[in-house]
This record gives structure tokens, sequence and C-alpha cells, in this order.
């Protein structure tokens, strides 16, 4: 008999043990883990793993629509958000994607919390995963260009 634990709960319980801000399983073990903040450590995952050929679940602080598209993108199954944003969770359910969360929010805030997230603004009218991380890949490479 397997004993080893479900890869969802295996990601959760490790972003809350090791306060992580994202961490992606696959089958009993884990296939990639970060402290990057916002989009960027899943910016970085989609460059490490082997997302056309085998399928993750993970487990992240905060989700909102670009972060569910990029997932998606990415071939997660399973998705474990603390937050959750309500685009998100419509990007997860018209993709019949499995997710639980703790917190569900409007919409994702930007680093001030005062405006909406620069990513979930940009990702507001995209349906499809592979525009989106287009999109947000682009914008991120422009930020880090602009800020150099």
């Amino acid at each position: 008999m397997d004993l080893k634990m479900d890869d969802l709960k295996l990601a959760e319980n490790t972003l809350k043990r090791d306060n992580l801000n994202l961490v992606i399983a696959k089958n009993g073990k884990l296939a990639y883990k970060t402290k990057l903040s916002g989009i960027k450590g899943l910016l970085k995952a989609i460059e490490k793993l082997d997302y056309k050929t085998n399928e993750y679940s993970a487990a992240d602080k905060i989700v909102g629509r670009a972060a569910a598209l990029l997932l998606i993108f990415m071939n997660v199954k399973k998705i474990y958000a603390i937050t959750l944003s309500e685009g998100g969770k419509s990007v997860l359910e018209k993709n019949e994607i499995e997710y639980k969360y703790e917190n569900i929010v409007s919409e994702i805030k930007n680093i001030e919390g005062k405006n909406m997230c620069p990513f979930e603004k940009l990702t507001r009218d995209i349906d499809n995963p592979e525009k989106a991380y287009l999109k947000v890949k682009s914008k991120v490479t422009n930020l880090e260009n602009s800020s150099k």
C-alpha cells in the first residue's frame, strides 16, 4: 500500500512550515520551492520545470488571476492558496482545476495595498494561459530592464 502524502497536502504543509511563497510537488516529492515574492517565483518555476510532460500540484501564498493562468500554463492540476482572488477562482473553475483556499478577496492589491496588482490588471481580459504567460513575462522583463 502506498502511504506517500498527497502532493497538494505536501505542497501546502511545506509552504506553511517553511514560510515559502510557492511550492510545487509531483509524485510525493518537492519539484520546486521558493521564497521569491510576487509573480517572479512562478516565472522561475516555469523556466526550471518540465511542465510540458508532467502534471503538478502547487501551494501558493497568493493566487490572483495572473498566477492562476501561469499555474495552468505549467500544467498544475491541483492548487492550494492562502489567499485567492475572485478572478483567480474564476480562471481555476473555467479550466476545471481542483483548488482550495483559506481567504477569498475581490482582487489582489499592489505592494502598497492601494490599487489592483498590475499583473491582475494585465490579465483581466485574458483567458488563454500561454498568452498570459507571454504578457506577464514581457512585463516583468520590461520592469527589470527599466530598473537597471
